[in-house]
């Protein structure tokens, strides 16, 4: 299975690699269902003026558009940062089955740094989350662009 999560996280950084290049924070993201990638998205923040317009959002959408269901009960994120609380809302309203990401988000994640609202006992559904997922090399990328916005 890590080689498989491996693969699908590079999928996600190519995502996020084409927000760099928009200059938008450097996120991206694909959802697979039976292991096969339905969508894949990465930041519009900037592009469309939406604080929303997150690549987990917009992903979201195009799997359930691709799916023509609300739920995305056996499908699963691989997504390049810890998604925020947004975020990580969605998705349980989703009921996604998985989240897997990158690098841990010390000042907005919410699916374990800050909060965790993907596992919280409270809610009517619990997503299963891995974190750690080629760590490294999604955190150089966001290290990189935020570097290069400060000069």
């Amino acid at each position: 299975m890590a080689i498989i999560s491996n693969l699908l996280m590079q999928e996600a950084l190519k995502e996020a690699r084409k927000a760099f290049e928009k200059d938008e924070v450097p996120v991206g993201c694909v959802v697979t269902y039976k292991n096969r990638v339905i969508s894949r998205a990465h930041n519009q923040v900037e592009l469309l003026k939406d604080p929303t317009a997150h690549a987990e959002m917009i992903a979201i959408t195009q799997a359930t558009n691709f799916l023509q269901a609300k739920w995305l009960y056996d499908c699963s994120m691989y997504v390049t940062i810890e998604p925020c609380s947004m975020c990580a809302g969605a998705l349980v309203l989703a009921r996604i089955k998985n989240i897997y990401f990158g690098a841990k988000d010390p000042k907005a994640g919410a699916c374990g740094s800050i909060l965790n609202i993907a596992s919280n006992k409270k809610l009517n559904h619990h997503i299963k989350v891995k974190g750690g997922v080629l760590e490294k090399d999604c955190a150089d990328l966001l290290k990189e662009f935020f570097k290069k916005k400060r000069r």
